[in-house]
């Protein structure tokens, strides 16, 4: 049987070239249909969603208990492992080939199966057990050390020791399409004496990928390299919305708090780790040399390109404002998990693990308004002449990403959010 990730590979489904979501991807999520309600798991294929639990039905798809893709997460089929993702992606791949008839020529059971994925109303992919957010981009760290502390002091002596990182909220990570309400806290500009109550003034994103935790690990533990990669199921597009007037005044000494607590937004379509296989590279050269434990052996990097577009409440159209690529992450989503569990925390099926802010060297490759802006001073242009310095009410933010494979993309589809006033 050829590889999942075999580029001749062709579905019986027409694929655009263009198209996220071609044979060599199948990335998993949760849907569901005007004419059945219910959630349950499918699987992306060009313009359609395969049912993987119409599939498990018709016994097409053996993966244990029966049943696993007929809830409203993909927690339970994760929690089966790294030798079941294997098999089952296989299996789909086979049922979805132009050369094997099973599918292809069971004109029933493509009727029940097939979902026009204009059809499909998409949904949270996996109940989120825990959210750790991470500062990984060693260009985004030295961008905002350099604006609040100055050229000389812009990495903090810990940074390019370890992956920093602080624990964010699971109960308001929501997925692509979720509008967001302005958040309130207590601002304090610096030109006052006392703070006061209200809605946030500088609204931020930031784009980052979400690590996707398939199997637990258990409390008291240490992870190494391998096990914390069979580990990550997948990875969704993620992002962390901010809100940086609150955040300035609450950050210390703790760190970031009810300042990324209101939202975080993800994608709906979970693509796997095994499809990224083929996109793997080398990240940046780490110096000084990292202890022993987060050490890698193989590269663990990928070229992921990310692209951010903006549209104005008054706009008819998005504009591009970020194009930048995962590769450029210093510490990588193993060396990530890996420190996590280093202390000897328990991790879990359903956990979700952000990269942190991704910008590259240049400028056009910042990954927040903050850095895009420069903190507000630098606004930046959109057309029909608007300006943007950090969110207003009205605004939409588009992500998506894709790997480019040779004839074919692998991607993820969109995360996107609009901006509602805040109560």
């Amino acid at each position: 049987m050829p590889h999942p990730n075999d580029p001749s590979l062709r579905s019986f489904i027409d694929v655009s070239p263009s198209s996220d979501f071609p044979i060599q991807n199948l990335p998993y999520g949760v849907f569901s249909t005007p004419a059945n309600p219910t959630q349950r798991v499918g699987v992306a294929i060009g313009d359609y969603v395969l049912d993987l639990w119409e599939l498990e039905q018709d016994s097409r798809l053996d993966v244990g208990p029966l049943g696993v893709f007929s809830g409203p997460s993909l927690n339970a089929f994760m929690a089966l492992g790294p030798k079941v993702w294997t098999k089952t992606r296989a299996r789909i791949s086979e049922l979805l080939r132009h050369d094997h008839p099973e599918l292809r020529d069971n004109e029933e059971l493509r009727k029940q199966a097939l979902v026009p994925m204009r059809d499909a109303r998409l949904h949270l992919p996996f109940a989120v057990s825990g959210y750790t957010d991470f500062y990984s981009s060693k260009e985004h760290a030295t961008n905002v050390g350099v604006m609040f502390r100055g050229k000389d002091n812009a990495l903090q002596p810990n940074w390019l020791h370890m992956p920093i990182a602080y624990n964010g909220r699971a109960s308001t990570v929501v997925v692509s399409g979720t509008k967001v309400k302005r958040p309130r806290g207590q601002l304090k500009p610096p030109n006052v004496d006392v703070p006061s109550f209200g809605p946030c003034k500088r609204l931020d994103f930031e784009l980052e990928m979400g690590v996707v935790i398939g199997q637990s690990s258990p409390m008291g533990g240490m992870l190494t390299e391998s096990q914390a990669e069979e580990m990550i199921f997948g990875f969704v597009l993620l992002n962390d919305w901010s809100a940086r007037d609150i955040q300035q005044w609450e950050y210390v000494p703790l760190g970031p708090f009810l300042a990324k607590a209101f939202a975080t937004s993800i994608s709906p379509w979970v693509v796997t780790r095994e499809a990224l296989e083929p996109f793997r590279l080398n990240g940046p050269a780490q110096e000084p040399v990292p202890l022993d434990y987060l050490k890698q052996g193989k590269p663990q990097n990928y070229d992921l390109e990310l692209d951010v577009s903006l549209r104005a409440a008054s706009a008819n159209a998005p504009a591009g404002i970020s194009r930048t690529n995962f590769k450029y992450m210093y510490w990588s989503s193993v060396q990530q998990l890996t420190h996590h569990a280093s202390s000897g925390c328990a991790m879990n099926v359903g956990d979700l693990l952000g990269s942190g802010t991704i910008s590259g060297p240049e400028k056009n490759q910042r990954g927040s308004l903050l850095e895009i802006s420069w903190n507000g001073t630098e606004p930046v242009e959109l057309p029909g002449g608007v300006k943007r310095s950090f969110l207003e009410d009205g605004d939409s933010l588009v992500m998506r990403g894709w790997c480019q494979g040779n004839g074919y993309r692998v991607g993820f589809g969109e995360v996107e959010g609009t901006i509602l006033a805040a109560e």
